[in-house]
C-alpha cells in the first residue's frame, strides 16, 4: 500500500498544475512543424498522399481562432459545447477549442435516439452543438424544442438555410478568425484560466440499462490517466495513430484525442469502418486499439484467406503461426522462452510471419490492445500466433479509461493486467473488483442516489464487474456482476464465458447466452456479415441474403460442430443445450449492441423472449 499511495504522490507532482491547454501549448511551441492530424482527402483533390495535413503549430492556431468563435457567440466559462460527427479533425479542433474557451465538451453517440440525444443535451447544458451532416441532423432535429437553452447549432454539411440558429463551420471559423486576430489575449486569457480540477469533458456511457448517465472528467483525471500509462508502455514519439472508434467512447477519447499531445503523434482519421483495413495498411501504427468485435472481425477474414490458399500453404503458414504462439506464450510473466522457441520463431517471422504483419498494416505496431468487453482467447491466441501481443487493458468511463494494464513488456494473457501506478485495485467479499486513485470521477452529472452507488464513503469505486487478483496482481474479469445468472440448479453462470467460446468460430458474429432460474444454458446467435457469405462461395453454396444463407442445412451443420466445441471447453453447467441462428445480423443502429459493440442483454431478452421460451419448449 506504501509503494502505491508513494507512486500516486509522484504522479501528483508530475501533473500539478497542468492541463490539456498547456499541454497543446508545449506541442505547437516544441515541435511546430510536426504532422498532428490527416484527414482523407477528396478523390479530386491533389493533397500530399491522399490525405490533407495539419501540423502542431497549425492545429493550435486552429483551436484558438474556434475557441474565440464560441465566445464571439456567447459561450461562456463552464458551459457545454455538444458535438456529433464522425472522427476529423474538425472534432478534435471543435472539442479542444471549447476547452480553451474555458467550456466543456461533450461528444455524443450518434447512434443514439432522438429522446436520448435530448436528454444529454438537456443534463450537459448544451449552449452551443457542433454536428457533422443531415444524418446528425436528423437525430437532433425532433427534438430541438425541448432544448431551449441551445442557442446555435454548427454544421460541418448541410446546414439548413433561413433558420438563424444554424450556422456552416465556415462561417463559424471565420467569426473566430476575425474574432481571434482582434484580440488574441482575451482568448490566451481564458485558456490560462482553465484549472487542473476543472471539467474537460462530460462522457455519457452508452445505456445498457436505461437513459445513459453523465460522468464529468477533469483534466486532473486526463493527465494523471496518461502519466500513469506512459510509465507502464514506453510508446515512442512522433509515431503514427489511426483515430476510428467514435470519441464518445473514452479509450479512443483518451488514446487518439489526448495521448497524442504528449507524444507529439500523428493521427489519421478513418471516417468509415470499411476502410479500415486500407487505412491500415497506409498508415501502418505504432499503436492500435480495438474492441473486441473489431479483433474477432479482423481475424475472421483473414482465417477465411488463409481457407481459400492450396493446402500446402495452410500448413506452412499454421507452423508459422504455432511458433509465433509459442514465443508470445512463452514471454508472459513468470514464463521463459528457450534458445529452441526463439530460434522457431526467428525463422518463421523471416519466412511468414513479418509479411502477414506487415499486409494487414501491423509490422510497426509497439502496443495492439483491447478492451470494453472480454476478448475471445482463441482470437488472442490467432494473434498471438502472428508474432502480435493483443493484450487486455481494463477500466471505465468513469475511471478515466484503463486502471489496469498488460503492457508488452508485462503482461498475462487471460487476463486484464495490473494495476497501474498509484492506483489501488481489491475484490470486495462478494467478488466484485474495486478501485481507488485519482482516476475515479467525482460522480454521475446530477444523479446522487447513482453516485452513492458508484463511491463509497472511502473513496472505492465499485466496478460492477466480478473477478480475481492473482498472486502476482494480475486482475481477471468473471462477467458484469448484475449479468451473472444462477440455474436453476443454483449454479452461478457468467454468459460471456460462454458467449466467448462460441464466438471463437469465425461464422459466428454474435452470441447471447441464457439461463436464469432454467435447467441449463441456451443460446441465441448471429452470423458474422463478412465471414459467412465467403464461407459459402467457397463451397459453392448459391444463397440470395445473409437471411437466405442462415437457413442453408450444411451452414447449420457447421453451426452445430461449432456449438459442439464450445461445449467441450465448458463445465457440464455452463453447456448449451439449445440454439437457434437468427436470419439477422445484431448491430448498434438496430439496438442489440451498444455504440461500442457491447450487447445490450435487457433488449435481447426482450425482443427474443419468445423465441427463449421455444428453445425450453423444445426440451
Amino acid at each position: 500500500m506504501a509503494g502505491v499511495l508513494e507512486e500516486r504522490a509522484a504522479i501528483e507532482r508530475e501533473i500539478a498544475g497542468r492541463t490539456l491547454c498547456e499541454q497543446l501549448r508545449w506541442a505547437a511551441q516544441e515541435h511546430p512543424d510536426a504532422p498532428a492530424y490527416s484527414d482523407p482527402a477528396p478523390s479530386d483533390s491533389d493533397a500530399a498522399g491522399g490525405w490533407r495535413t495539419l501540423t502542431y503549430a497549425e492545429a493550435r492556431r486552429r483551436v484558438l481562432e474556434i475557441a474565440a468563435g464560441y465566445a464571439a457567440l456567447g459561450l461562456r466559462p463552464g458551459e457545454a459545447v455538444a458535438l456529433m460527427l464522425v472522427n476529423r479533425s474538425e472534432h478534435v479542433l471543435a472539442d479542444l477549442g471549447a476547452v480553451h474557451a474555458g467550456a466543456v465538451s461533450c461528444s455524443i453517440y450518434a447512434t443514439f435516439a432522438p429522446e436520448q440525444v435530448a436528454y444529454v443535451a438537456r443534463d450537459v447544458g448544451a449552449r452551443i452543438a457542433v454536428l457533422g451532416g443531415p444524418g446528425d441532423l436528423a437525430r437532433w432535429a425532433p427534438v430541438f424544442g425541448e432544448l431551449p437553452g441551445l442557442t446555435r447549432i454548427i454544421m460541418l454539411e448541410g446546414a439548413p438555410e433561413g433558420d438563424d440558429r444554424f450556422m456552416s463551420w465556415d462561417d463559424f471559423l471565420a467569426i473566430g478568425a476575425r474574432a481571434y486576430a482582434a484580440d488574441p489575449e482575451a482568448v490566451e486569457r481564458r485558456s490560462r484560466e482553465v484549472a487542473p480540477d476543472d471539467v474537460l469533458s462530460v462522457l455519457y456511457t452508452s445505456g445498457t440499462t436505461g437513459m445513459p448517465k453523465g460522468v464529468p472528467l477533469t483534466h486532473a483525471n486526463v493527465l494523471f490517466e496518461i502519466a500513469a500509462t506512459q510509465r507502464m508502455i514506453d510508446l515512442p514519439e512522433q509515431g503514427t495513430q489511426i483515430s476510428y472508434l467514435t470519441y464518445a467512447h473514452i479509450a479512443e477519447r483518451a488514446l487518439s484525442l489526448y495521448l497524442p499531445l504528449f507524444k507529439v503523434n500523428h493521427v489519421y482519421f478513418c471516417t468509415d469502418l470499411n476502410a479500415l483495413a486500407a487505412t491500415l495498411g497506409q498508415v501502418r501504427p505504432v499503436l492500435f486499439f480495438g474492441v473486441p468485435r473489431v479483433w474477432e472481425k479482423m481475424a475472421a477474414r483473414l482465417q477465411a484467406l488463409l481457407a481459400s490458399q492450396p493446402a500446402e500453404q495452410q500448413e506452412n503458414v499454421r507452423a508459422a503461426m504455432a511458433a509465433g504462439l509459442a514465443y508470445i506464450e512463452g514471454q508472459q510473466y513468470g514464463h521463459t522462452v528457450s534458445s529452441e522457441v526463439r530460434e522457431a520463431y526467428e525463422r518463421a517471422d523471416a519466412a511468414l510471419l513479418s509479411v502477414i504483419r506487415g499486409l494487414i498494416g501491423l509490422d510497426r505496431a509497439r502496443w495492439c490492445a483491447t478492451a470494453a468487453a472480454p476478448m475471445p482467447p482463441e482470437v488472442q491466441r490467432f494473434f498471438g500466433g502472428l508474432g502480435l501481443k493483443v493484450i487486455d487493458v481494463y477500466g471505465m468511463t468513469e475511471t478515466t479509461g484503463a486502471f489496469t494494464v498488460n503492457s508488452p513488456e508485462v503482461f498475462r494473457l487471460g487476463t486484464v493486467g495490473r494495476a497501474e501506478p498509484g492506483v489501488e485495485v481489491r475484490v470486495a467479499e462478494d467478488g466484485e473488483i474495486l478501485t481507488r486513485s485519482p482516476l475515479n470521477t467525482r460522480g454521475y452529472l446530477g444523479l446522487p442516489e447513482a453516485t452513492a452507488e458508484l463511491l463509497d464513503a472511502d473513496g472505492w469505486l465499485h466496478t460492477g464487474d466480478v473477478g480475481s487478483i492473482d498472486e502476482d496482481g494480475f486482475v481477471r474479469i468473471v462477467d458484469r456482476k448484475k449479468e451473472l445468472f444462477i440455474t436453476s440448479g443454483g449454479e452461478n453462470v457468467s454468459p460471456a464465458g460462454i458467449e466467448g467460446h462460441l464466438k471463437e468460430h469465425p461464422l459466428i458474429g454474435q452470441a447471447l447466452a441464457y439461463g436464469e432460474g432454467r435447467p441449463y444454458p441456451v443460446a441465441i446467435l448471429t452470423l458474422d456479415g463478412e465471414v459467412a457469405p465467403e464461407w459459402a462461395r467457397a463451397r459453392g453454396i448459391a444463397f440470395e441474403s445473409l437471411a437466405d444463407l442462415a437457413g442453408h442445412p450444411d451452414l447449420l451443420k457447421e453451426i452445430e460442430a461449432a456449438v459442439e466445441t464450445a461445449n467441450r471447453k465448458l463445465a457440464r453447467v455452463q453447456q448449451v443445450k439449445r440454439w437457434r441462428l437468427l436470419p439477422v445480423e445484431w448491430t448498434a443502429e438496430t439496438e442489440e449492441l451498444t455504440p461500442s459493440l457491447k450487447l445490450k442483454r435487457r433488449v435481447v431478452h426482450a425482443r427474443y423472449a419468445d423465441l427463449i421460451e421455444e428453445l425450453y419448449a423444445e426440451g
